[in-house]
């Protein structure tokens, strides 16, 4: 092992093992892990690599390795702006892949790649589109593993809707597009507290006025009018569920990375507006 890597600490790693996995190419993975996530020479070959094998169906290699080893890396600013341009360029268009495992990675790299500072409309743009069509829902498949559309889409809403160049009120229309959109499945591993926490996110956003911090919730109380209150319909079960988080989240704050805690701006009327939306359907209400 020699050298330093990009971010000042571990090491570089010379002669890593490679295989083959279908038509790319795919490393030694423990032994970069157990080297503390040690960078190859090839640092282009090895980004490629792992980047086809977070379209594999083996979990173990698309999640426990080649998006742990990836995720690390960009945390770390291992790979320069280029490659992380490059990266998210290939991201964005795996929302289009026929592969849900393959749709449902492309967000937790997009989400890496824009916490580090770096955001392109055009990602946006395809990340928009599908956040709301994608029709698989699946958190943990007993094959492929975690699937969790509408948790890493979460996510990577959060992140866009925090970064200076992300549109908050877009990213609140496209969180309530995504809890409206036609669906029987029912979440039920935490997808409705990610999405929660997204919304929040981008409800901190200083520049928001009362109208855009509340104008989201039409589209929700729409799907609520006229609804059963006993036994709602998965898709009112779930958008439920995500505005009594938001709820909250609104009320004390939403945790940030760093340990912060920002306050929404229209605290008062956004709470009122979510009372009044969950108020339709809750049934312990007048």
């Amino acid at each position: 092992m020699t050298g330093s890597d990009a971010s000042g600490g571990g090491y570089s790693l010379s002669g890593v093992t490679r295989a083959t996995y279908g038509a790319a190419v795919t490393y030694d993975y423990e032994t970069i892990m157990n080297a503390g996530y040690a960078v190859p020479d090839d640092l282009p070959g090895a980004v490629a690599a792992m980047s086809a094998d977070l379209r594999s169906p083996d979990p173990g290699l698309r999640d426990g390795k080649a998006y742990a080893v990836l995720a690390t890396w960009i945390g770390r600013g291992v790979l320069d702006a280029p490659a992380m341009a490059a990266l998210g360029d290939e991201m964005a268009g795996r929302f289009a892949d026929p592969e849900i495992q393959a749709r449902t990675f492309a967000p937790l790299i997009l989400d890496c790649v824009v916490s580090q500072g770096v955001l392109r409309p055009e990602w946006t743009a395809a990340f928009a589109a599908w956040f709301a069509a994608e029709e698989d829902l699946r958190g943990k498949d007993p094959e492929l593993g975690w699937l969790h559309a509408v948790a890493h889409g979460a996510d990577l809403l959060g992140t866009i809707a925090g970064h200076p160049e992300g549109d908050p009120v877009a990213m609140l229309e496209l969180g309530a597009a995504r809890l409206v959109a036609p669906t029987e499945f029912v979440w039920r591993d935490m997808e409705d507290e990610r999405l929660s926490l997204a919304l929040t996110r981008a409800l901190v956003r200083p520049e928001l006025s009362e109208a855009q911090a509340t104008a989201w919730l039409a589209p929700v109380a729409a799907l609520f009018a006229g609804r059963e209150r006993i036994r709602p319909m998965p898709v009112v079960s779930n958008a439920m569920r995500t505005l009594r988080g938001v709820y909250v989240t609104v009320d004390r704050g939403p945790m940030g990375a760093g340990g912060e805690v920002p306050r929404v701006p229209h605290r008062a009327v956004v709470l009122d507006a979510l009372a009044d939306t969950m108020g339709v359907v809750w049934p312990f209400t007048g």
